[in-house]
């Protein structure tokens, strides 16, 4: 191994060549979704705190809670929760030795998609609507 030139070898798998597949990325997005469910978290105990706290506490939280930014933190923190579900699901089945081949894997990645975006909006008209 002398004088091997190392200088324009490509990198193999690199990113830009291989595809990640669907189950592999949500699987990293279940990951991803249990640390964002913090946020929402975060943000219903200050609601609750500052309930407990105060009318000047709780009107500066209530005012964050309702802007437009607590909306959006608690609709992405619902789908979160909802995805992270669908996904623990998935998981119990993969335990139990169901849907480990790769169409399989395939159409179970599609239904947690598609299941915690329908999910997500049915949670939003239930909520709206009452």
């Amino acid at each position: 191994m002398a004088d091997v030139n190392r200088g324009n070898r490509p990198l193999s798998p690199h990113l830009q060549v291989y595809k990640l597949p669907l189950a592999a990325i949500t699987s990293i997005m279940t990951r991803i979704t249990g640390h964002a469910l913090v946020a929402g978290v975060v943000l219903l105990a200050w609601w609750l705190v500052a309930a407990v706290s105060g009318p000047g506490a709780f009107a500066a939280a209530d005012w964050v809670v309702r802007s437009w930014l607590g909306f959006l933190i608690l609709t992405a923190s619902t789908w979160a929760l909802w995805f992270h579900a669908l996904a623990g699901i998935r998981h119990l089945f993969y335990d139990a030795g169901m849907g480990l081949e790769i169409h399989e894997a395939e159409k179970a990645s599609w239904a947690i998609i598609i299941g915690s975006v329908a999910l997500t909006l049915l949670s939003l008209i239930i909520f709206f609507i009452s």
